[in-house]
């Protein structure tokens, strides 16, 4: 699957299927080629570049230069109403706990003092794609995993293809007008800024985009910077699409902030989970249900709890869950962060298992032990 779960290309299309760890490379000369899957390498000795061929199996190769890349080839083709084959892309941050040499990110948003980035790209006739600046942002300092907010932002789009969600409004930034779109791809939250018509080059701030999500409540101060890329979303075509500098600089000396927690269900034990699972041979799947039995709203939830030994959560959907050594952590999506009193929340996963299977005991919600339904 693709990494940090990139935007889909229609409204309510879902995301499944389990999350690949990125191959690292070593640092380029000029003229590198990349035809591996997940196949990274360093430039400039400060930026990623990333073939992060997700969506195919279809052959797709990248050229790393010392100052971005070019894709030379590209088999793969998958239809406008879906998602696209690949995100190639040069970054700055953390992607799957590949980090950028010397990076300072993840950084708190409200440390931010200045964070300026400039692109250059190629574009090419006959091809359906995108080219997309990505910023992405979560309530942790998060280097692995998908984060819960994406930020796209469209510099050009060629093909009957569309940003996830619906149209909101409208914008000024980086001296242009912007379409905003806002949505949820079932994994994180995404709002994107399409421009009018095609950028071949952009030197902007990066803060007013996020100052420009916050504003919309999308996020917080207390928030992480993570990681901003560039690069292509190809649906059909593409080969001569390039990427033909990039830079990126983030500066701290802001005033950092406490994040806050999230709001606990009130009382003692004022959450219910019902956690239904399937296994068999070497596998099972889990659907866990969270109800909250207090009188007070829930906004925003993570719930904690150990699984037996000889399970492995592979790929879940409706909220981000990770798992270190036997304990997992499933956080809420943008859709379904709050639960009115009596009101439930859901999600499920697939695992792998060795053994016999055995359900987990013991839930905590925000903090407070649940009873189980």
């Amino acid at each position: 699957m693709k990494r940090q779960l990139r935007a889909l290309a229609a409204a309510g299309l879902l995301v499944a299927s389990s999350l690949v760890a990125v191959a690292l490379g070593g640092s380029a000369s000029a003229d590198t080629q990349i035809c591996e899957q997940y196949g990274s390498t360093v430039i400039g000795g400060r930026y990623v570049v990333q073939n992060n061929r997700w969506g195919t199996t279809a052959q797709q190769c990248i050229n790393a230069t010392n100052n971005g890349f070019e894709i030379t080839t590209l088999n793969g083709s998958s239809p406008t109403n879906g998602a696209p084959t690949a995100y190639p892309s040069v970054f700055f941050g953390c992607h799957y706990t590949n980090c950028s040499p010397g990076t300072n990110l993840p950084i708190q948003v409200s440390q931010i003092s200045s964070a300026t980035s400039s692109i250059s790209y190629r574009y090419v006739s006959g091809a359906t794609y995108n080219a997309s600046y990505d910023i992405w942002l979560d309530p942790s300092p998060k280097r692995d995993g998908v984060n819960q907010m994406e930020i796209m932002i469209w510099l050009n789009r060629q093909g009957p293809i569309q940003p996830i969600g619906s149209v909101v409004g409208t914008t000024n930034l980086a001296g242009r007008t912007w379409e905003v779109w806002r949505g949820s791809n079932g994994s994180n939250n995404v709002i994107s800024y399409v421009a009018s018509s095609a950028i071949s080059s952009l030197n902007f701030s990066v803060l007013d985009f996020i100052n420009d999500t916050r504003n919309r409540g999308a996020i917080t101060n207390s928030w992480y910077l993570t990681s901003i890329q560039a690069g292509f979303e190809p649906w059909q075509g593409g080969v001569g699409l390039a990427v033909t500098s990039f830079s990126a600089n983030v500066n701290g000396g802001g005033n950092p902030t406490t994040p806050p927690p999230t709001t606990p269900p009130p009382g003692n034990a004022a959450c219910a989970v019902k956690y239904t699972a399937n296994s068999w041979n070497n596998g099972f799947t889990a659907d866990v249900q969270i109800t909250n039995t207090g009188s007070s709203a829930i906004n925003g939830w993570t719930l904690t709890y150990s699984l037996p030994s000889g399970q492995q959560v592979t790929n879940a959907w409706n909220a981000t869950v990770s798992q270190s050594g036997s304990t997992v952590t499933a956080r809420n999506t943008g859709h379904n962060g709050s639960v009115a009193p009596g009101g439930t929340a859901s999600f499920g996963y697939q695992g792998t298992l060795s053994g016999s299977y055995s359900s987990p005991t013991s839930f905590s919600l925000n903090g407070a032990t649940c009873s189980r339904s």
